[in-house]
């Protein structure tokens, strides 16, 4: 994609985490993880649809991927909470295993993505048979998960390249580019690459500062939008930045472009919805019964509901400036080899970019869906309540971005499938 100097890249200092400016030396002095935190920060949304913003992670760097089999099923059962906490769950181990380091990942609702250097890689496949054993036994889910060398995805003929979005002054996340991850995605459902789960014994993966407490998100302006678009493997990349500059400037004329959560409508409840599935969690991470864990979880959210309603500090927490951050902080756009957005928007403007998808699948230059619901679900990782660092994945709360991919690749004329995947391996092979 070419450059486009229209839109400015302000760059942005961390203070918990000061991977914001780019230092004075050279990118090739840096090496592992050190690479990827020395990326500068980028603070415009918009100016990451280029590919020139972005950066090639190393060929010897792995790609785990994650996705629940049968989501869809599982969403129409009513457990789109406990989805969304499992795909969260694996950025909160690998973050968990990697304390005050920083990675590239990315949050896709019923599954997630990350890449790690060879030195912190087993780390990575640890954290993905970990989660996936106890996915397995603390929900029924059929966790997927496979791990692969970047330079096989290259070798397939994509890549993967990552910039890095301050959401906020505190917190960045990891855009994806290159096709590389959806690749690993399409290999681990065609059986390639494929990790086995732990047994019972060994799901225990370390999920501190993973909960979901807050109540289903309401729409304020009648929709909460979930969409995917995606570039089609002939577009030029000019054609996919324009229909992308396009859906974001239609969601920027209804004021669709803020968070989908605000003080208003993030309501707290005692005993709260996500109470058993947070139970998982702690039962996992401290290693106690589930009956232990669910008691240990009701005595816990029923001191913060206290907090919060009180809304005054206690001692180094103040619930009126964590509740700000939270909104700053929440994760509702990103770039994951193509453009994923949870908006709330009017009737109207989930109309006009429905519209723009279609016109743009009609032209050849993207495939894409969406899902309307009328609430939001946030899934928070917050190692520490203190810090303004914690992270929060936001999605629609009735299928969200699962829902608006099978819409995108019902209507795909050009789906990636297994066979094609499998040509491509062949290719690399004898190339």
């Amino acid at each position: 994609m070419a450059a486009d100097t229209s839109h400015e890249l302000t760059l942005t200092e961390n203070s918990s985490n000061p991977i914001g400016q780019r230092p004075d030396r050279r990118k090739a002095d840096y090496c592992g993880l050190d690479l990827f935190e020395a990326l500068p920060a980028i603070s415009n949304f918009e100016a990451l649809r280029s590919a020139d913003i972005y950066t090639p992670l190393p060929d010897d760097w792995m790609v785990g991927v994650a996705d629940i089999r049968g989501s869809t099923e599982v969403i129409a059962s009513g457990q789109y909470k406990a989805v969304n906490t499992v795909a969260a769950a694996l950025i909160a181990a690998v973050s968990n295993a990697l304390p005050d380091r920083a990675f590239p990942s990315v949050f896709a609702g019923d599954g997630a993505g990350f890449a790690l250097p060879p030195d912190e890689a087993e780390k990575g496949r640890e954290a993905l048979r970990a989660v996936a054993g106890w996915a397995r036994d603390a929900f029924g889910f059929d966790l997927r998960i496979a791990a692969v060398e970047i330079g096989a995805l290259r070798a397939a003929g994509r890549d993967v390249r990552v910039a890095r979005f301050a959401a906020s002054d505190d917190v960045t996340y990891t855009m994806f580019s290159g096709g590389g991850l959806a690749l690993a995605e399409a290999l681990m459902k065609a059986g390639h690459n494929s990790l086995d789960p732990h047994g019972p014994d060994k799901a225990r993966p370390d999920l501190t500062g993973l909960s979901c407490r807050f109540a289903d998100v309401p729409a304020k302006n009648g929709t909460i939008l979930s969409v995917i678009v995606l570039p089609t493997a002939d577009t030029d990349d000019a054609g996919f930045e324009a229909l992308v500059s396009k859906i974001l400037a239609i969601a920027k004329s209804d004021e669709a472009d803020a968070p989908p959560v605000s003080d208003e409508t993030l309501k707290q409840r005692w005993p709260p919805s996500g109470l058993e599935i947070e139970a998982h969690t702690v039962a996992a991470s401290r290693r106690l019964p589930h009956w232990v864990a669910l008691g240990f979880v009701a005595i816990r959210t029923l001191v913060a509901h206290g907090i919060f309603k009180r809304a005054r500090p206690l001692g180094g927490f103040d619930p009126k400036r964590y509740r700000e951050q939270l909104v700053r902080n929440s994760d509702f756009r990103k770039f994951d080899d193509g453009l994923l957005l949870t908006l709330d928007c009017s009737t109207e403007t989930a109309d006009k970019i429905e519209a723009a998808i279609e016109a743009g699948r009609m032209a050849g230059t993207a495939r894409g869906g969406v899902h309307r619901q009328s609430s939001a679900l946030v899934t928070c990782f917050v190692p520490t309540p203190s810090r303004s660092d914690h992270v929060h994945f936001v999605d629609g709360a009735m299928g969200g971005y699962t829902l608006a991919a099978r819409a995108a690749f019902e209507k795909a004329e050009k789906a990636l499938r297994p066979e094609s995947v499998d040509s491509r391996l062949r290719e690399a092979e004898t190339g």
